[in-house]
């Protein structure tokens, strides 16, 4: 669930953007001004707000460490600023003077990225404030980056509609038209993921245009095969244009602003709507999630900034909503079938599954006998990976259908237990989701905030096996 807990409303025009550190959000707005807020009760700093910029800020981003905060301007300048007393550090100036549009800190603060409205890009170096490389995009303004979490790439959208991935050397490694109108946003997980068959770890990308489309995209980038871009699926939901996308921390969420004035949550691995948020009054222009804590910010034309928290008992990577679709599996339709195979990685087999009149029942039924004799999947692998998320989905329908004892849930998920562990904490959670939650440096308890005095986790076989017998039973009588 997300509530509304405070509105900023400091600005005299529209926001254009905002960002999280660990301990502070910073916005900015058309009205000259960055303004930078504590998380502890969102007053504004001493310092704030930080002026200097002579035109409109459209971008504002805060180094890894939080230490340091970046601005870029319709003035051709990309300024940075030190966040523990607001002094100017530095105004990086454009080389061409046009009006910097988006800016980012590479992962380790080594680089600062600023791309601007006649197509040129610049990589400035941190530690000697000098400009380190330069480039262009074929077409149009640049108005998107994203750095990957090893810093080894980084990914722009321009305002003709193409994603293009550039290496730390500022090389073009890969260019894809990605949005018919132009894109306007761009954001990559912090959390890899598998393809499942070969091993591969795919970054997660999500870029939102103005053809109301939000598209989600994994990333290969191997020294072996160089980079691949795969188109994973669609999200729907907004019905104009789509201003601004961004990951939650683990991955598992997506949210987006419009034009429709809604803001829009997606869980990432069903593409289903878990919340729209619809207080803003005017074009919702910017969204982020906070890095360390459950709060969403939201900016808009209307002036204002909105703080949401999630709860804390249904984490991020929520899998209810009230108003989702209760359509059962047995119920689902070839479409729905299709949307499925999409969520899951697995839209290669969509033509496939639609050939052979796949609907929701036929779905369950497939065998691993069926796959290999009626729908011809002769790879081991793929079989295995499909059989893999029809069994999910089966386990999945038993404790939608019954209630499912709450020990058996992971904490963190609210989902049933495949391989429970015990944490330093004594309470079990998935192994999968303990150790994202420890990789993401938390260092607390889920359960009580406090701190874990190690990160070793246990097997809970116990609890495992109670588990399976209770999966049978039901399967039984189901």
């Amino acid at each position: 669930m997300a509530t509304l807990i405070h509105t900023l409303a400091d600005h005299s025009d529209d926001v254009n953007y905002c960002a999280f550190s660990s301990s502070c959000l910073a916005t900015c707005s058309l009205d000259k001004t960055i303004r930078v807020y504590s998380l502890n009760n969102f007053t504004e700093l001493p310092y704030s707000p930080l002026r200097g910029h002579t035109y409109a800020v459209h971008c504002c981003c805060f180094s890894p460490s939080g230490h340091v905060l970046a601005s870029c301007s319709t003035d051709g300048t990309t300024m940075v600023w030190d966040t523990r007393d607001g002094r100017t550090l530095a105004v990086l100036e454009q080389p061409s003077g046009s009006p910097v549009r988006v800016c980012r800190f590479s992962p380790e603060s080594t680089y600062l990225v600023a791309g601007a409205a006649d197509g040129s890009l610049v990589l400035w170096n941190m530690q000697s404030l000098k400009l380190y490389r330069s480039g262009n995009v074929k077409d149009g303004s640049l108005v998107a980056c994203a750095f990957s979490p090893n810093g080894n790439f980084f990914v722009t959208g321009s305002s003709c509609g193409d994603l293009t991935i550039w290496d730390d050397k500022m090389r073009c490694l890969y260019n894809e038209k990605a949005h018919d109108l132009g894109v306007t946003c761009c954001d990559i997980s912090s959390q890899p993921v598998s393809d499942g068959e070969h091993g591969f770890r795919y970054f997660q990308m999500a870029s939102c245009g103005q053809d109301t489309q939000i598209k989600l995209w994994l990333i290969l980038f191997a020294d072996f095969l160089g980079v691949e871009l795969k188109y994973k699926c669609t999200l729907n939901g907004h019905s104009a244009p789509v201003l601004a996308c961004a990951f939650s921390c683990d991955g598992q969420m997506l949210v987006s602003g419009s034009v429709d004035k809604c803001v829009i949550i997606h869980e990432t691995s069903t593409g289903n709507t878990l919340h729209t948020l619809s207080q803003h009054t005017r074009y919702v222009t910017t969204c982020a999630f906070a890095p360390c804590s459950p709060l969403l910010a939201t900016g808009s034309m209307d002036n204002t900034v909105n703080i949401w928290q999630f709860d804390l008992k249904q984490p991020c990577a929520g899998n209810t909503v009230e108003n989702e679709s209760k359509v059962t599996v047995e119920d689902w339709s070839e479409d729905d079938v299709s949307a499925w195979l999409c969520a899951q990685d697995l839209a290669d087999f969509v033509g496939l599954f639609k050939m052979n009149n796949i609907d929701g029942k036929e779905l369950l039924n497939l065998t691993k006998e069926s796959l290999t004799n009626e729908l011809k999947i002769e790879s081991l692998g793929l079989r295995s990976k499909v059989l893999q998320k029809i069994e999910k989905l089966r386990m999945k329908m038993i404790s939608d259908s019954v209630t499912v004892p709450d020990e058996f849930l992971c904490p963190i998920t609210r989902e049933l237990m495949k391989d429970p562990v015990i944490a330093a904490d004594g309470y079990s959670y998935e192994k999968e989701a303990m150790e994202n939650w420890i990789s993401n440096k938390r260092r607390s308890s889920p359960m009580t905030n406090l701190p874990l005095h190690s990160l070793m986790l246990t097997p809970n076989r116990t609890l495992k096996m109670a588990i399976s017998r209770w999966l049978e039973t039901q399967q039984k009588y189901s």
